[in-house]
């Protein structure tokens, strides 16, 4: 099975999301889980012409991370108030956990989403664990 977003997987479908955008200068459209690893898109406010978004990523609670850059979409969204960029994490066959945050460069600024402080988390498969060892299953 793959991951599982632990969060809604396109908060540009929610209401206000514009707004947020305007608001935050950077916020994550959508995700999707696919073979080749993570998917997704990044809105953010068209502040300069030059601009670098980036996802910084980890497999393991933060002992270290990966920083993989977005791409510019050029067929964007039409409001000519803001781009989009799109990113591919790799991932492997069996990660036990995802946590990504989103980097925007703008203008001598830098602006994140980070999912409100939380990041944005993917739980993969991983074995079921009993933390009291009371569990039990019972076969018929």
């Amino acid at each position: 099975p793959p991951l599982e977003p632990l969060f809604p997987p396109q908060p540009g479908a929610s209401p206000g999301f514009a707004e947020r955008v305007r608001q935050h200068k950077v916020r994550l459209e959508w995700v999707r889980v696919e073979p080749a690893g993570l998917r997704g898109a990044v809105r953010v406010l068209n502040l300069a012409y030059e601009k670098a978004v980036s996802v910084r990523y980890t497999l393991d609670r933060w002992a270290s991370c990966a920083e993989v850059p977005a791409a510019y979409q050029p067929a964007g969204p039409p409001d000519g108030l803001t781009d989009r960029f799109a990113f591919l994490l790799p991932l492997g066959p069996a990660e036990p956990t995802l946590e990504f945050a989103v980097r925007y460069r703008v203008a001598g600024a830098e602006y994140w989403d980070n999912n409100d402080g939380a990041n944005y988390r993917l739980r993969g498969p991983g074995p079921l664990r009993d933390p009291d060892g009371t569990a039990w299953v019972h076969f018929i």
